[in-house]
């Protein structure tokens, strides 16, 4: 399933959604229909929003799946909504916590080759995250504000998952089970910031503090089950278009630390919440540093529209403002 945080025009309230075809539904609109429909309370107990349905999500999951295929085949004009027609929030707009990671080795590679540095053998053992702002999050079609004291804005083109249920102390296999869906990720990178961060051993942070883009969706593992190749690899694209010009192509296979491996690291010593964002990292060719901004036309302006796809999770896109 697809699931979504939105709001309709002009009104703030927050709303909980799944996506059908071109069509979204209202969660506990549909739940109030059945009911009063069919005669079936059943739906009912779901929450109002996807993060508190996280925190039960073994319990709520089957009903979701039921009460889309209970409403399928029914005439959806009195409760689905057309996507254009809303406001999308991150599918989580308000994250207990993001972890992001650093796990594409290609990227690594580039990264450290730009400060001199050669590959550390224990990146290779270690999958290694730092924590960034949850209390700037922004959506699908958002405008982002460009950070003062930046001449070098950049994106980072990456994907994430969202934790559910929750725990500690979890080993890589058993990591599936905290996994309620995936999301694409713009880490929204200040690179003048981080360069005065980074000679200092303790970074980034204030480089990447004035904004993360999440969604436009939360897509469930059962949606991507097809998707994995025989190495255990998820198989999708993943591209970033500024003004409509190609300028990143990577995929998620090329993923060295697995999400497994990262929930394992993350959740050691410590508990994960339900809601939280854990991110990948940046893929291989997936920012104007890596790529060199002679190479792209130059670093992200006011004005730039900046559209990060990733096959069969959707479209995620911001202008600069």
């Amino acid at each position: 399933m697809k699931f979504l945080t939105y709001t309709e025009q002009r009104d703030t309230n927050q709303k909980f959604g799944f996506k059908i075809e071109d069509h979204i539904i209202d969660v506990n609109l549909a739940a109030k229909w059945v009911n009063e429909d069919q005669n079936d309370n059943t739906f009912l107990s779901i929450p109002g929003d996807l993060k508190s349905t996280l925190a039960e999500w073994d319990k709520f999951f089957p009903l979701l799946q039921e009460l889309e295929k209970t409403i399928s085949n029914c005439n959806l004009d009195s409760l689905a909504q057309n996507e254009s027609e809303l406001v999308i929030l991150p599918p989580i707009p308000d994250p207990p916590a993001f972890r992001d990671f650093y796990a594409f080795e290609q990227h690594v590679r580039a990264a450290r080759k730009l400060r001199g540095l050669e590959m550390h053998p224990d990146w290779f053992k270690l999958p290694i995250f730092y924590f960034s702002n949850p209390n700037c999050c922004y959506g699908h079609g958002a405008e982002i504000s460009y950070p003062s004291n930046t001449d070098e804005l950049d994106f980072e083109l990456e994907f994430s998952v969202i934790i559910a249920n929750g725990g500690s102390d979890i080993e890589s296999k058993e990591a599936h089970k905290m996994i309620g869906g995936y999301t694409i990720l713009n880490d929204w990178s200040s690179r003048d910031l981080q360069r005065q961060e980074m000679p200092l051993s303790l970074g980034p942070a204030k480089g990447k503090d004035f904004a993360s883009s999440f969604g436009p969706y939360m897509v469930t593992p059962d949606e991507l089950e097809d998707a994995w190749d025989d190495d255990h690899k998820l198989q999708l694209r993943m591209t970033c278009h500024v003004n409509g010009k190609l300028i990143s192509d990577g995929n998620t296979n090329d993923l060295y630390h697995s999400f497994g491996d990262m929930i394992e690291r993350a959740s050691m010593n410590t508990k994960l919440l339900p809601g939280e964002y854990i991110g990948s990292g940046t893929v291989g060719t997936g920012c104007i540093l890596e790529l060199r901004p002679e190479n792209t036309g130059g670093w992200i302006q006011k004005g730039d529209v900046v559209t990060l796809e990733v096959e069969r999770l959707g479209i995620l896109e911001n202008k600069i403002v």
